[in-house]
């Protein structure tokens, strides 16, 4: 019974330092965001909303913030556009090749974004693409894809086909087979997906990097550029900011459909 508690008491302490280590620099960042001084430091020598205001008076953030949420949000549909077909059609093929057609698109999740992004600048500027709005969202949607294709073909393959299946014995034409049954039983993984998919393109920097212009670039490619050449606690603020962002989606996630059954869908 002794050792038993020393091996509990050791990994109580172990889980406390790991969440310790992982959550303690998100916290000075927050607290750095609202320093009064004139320089990133911590300790924070008194409080301050002034790094805030200094995102909206900074004109290149507002500019990049408006192409990172545009990007965001089209890269999010056309990966609904493209990944709910294909979930429906892969989480119930038999074939052998729909295996290798399901890794095949799963693929950019295994492989590092600065592959991603090299190679596709490559491939879009031989075409004709180039560096432009374009080529991010092609881009952008060939990275957000997985997660939608993850999420939506997990949750459909829990569905029994019978569902849909009486529904076609009742006369239901397949619109209305997959508007009235199939759609409300698989939403809390569309849910998931786009919500996974906004996140990740929003805060991508690695492929935005390589698709960089004046009129391209996206927030995390503007906030590098800040960085090198000024460290004031700006960065900070508008790090504070994304971060509400992502838990805020969370919480209107949890709301709306519950976190429960979006963990157990992916």
């Amino acid at each position: 019974m002794r050792a038993r508690s020393l091996t509990d008491l050791v990994l109580l302490v172990f889980v406390v330092l790991f969440f310790v280590f992982m959550l303690a620099p998100i916290l000075i960042v927050v607290l750095i965001s609202f320093t009064s001084a004139s320089f990133a430091a911590f300790p924070i020598p008194g409080w301050s909303l002034r790094w805030f205001a200094r995102i909206f008076e900074y004109q290149p953030f507002i500019d990049a913030l408006l192409v990172s949420f545009t990007l965001a949000i089209v890269a999010t549909l056309l990966s609904c556009v493209i990944g709910i077909p294909a979930s429906l059609y892969l989480a119930r093929a038999r074939a052998g090749w729909a295996n290798a057609v399901s890794t095949f698109l799963l693929s950019p999740l295994s492989m590092p974004m600065i592959v991603i992004g090299f190679a596709s600048l490559f491939f879009l500027s031989q075409i004709g693409i180039g560096v432009s709005f374009t080529a991010l969202v092609i881009t952008h949607t060939v990275v957000c894809l997985p997660y939608v294709l993850r999420t939506v073909t997990a949750v459909y393959r829990s569905i029994p086909p019978s569902y849909e299946e009486a529904a076609r014995i009742l006369g239901a034409s397949p619109l209305v087979t997959f508007r009235e049954v199939t759609l409300p039983l698989i939403r809390s993984g569309i849910a998931a997906g786009c919500l996974f998919s906004f996140l990740t393109s929003f805060d991508n920097l690695p492929v935005s990097y390589f698709f960089g212009s004046s009129q391209t670039n996206t927030l995390p490619v503007v906030m590098l550029s800040y960085m090198e050449h000024q460290f004031d606690p700006s960065i900070a603020a508008l790090s504070t900011l994304q971060l509400l962002l992502a838990v805020g989606a969370l919480i209107v996630a949890d709301r709306v459909y519950g976190i429960h059954k979006m963990t157990v869908a992916t």
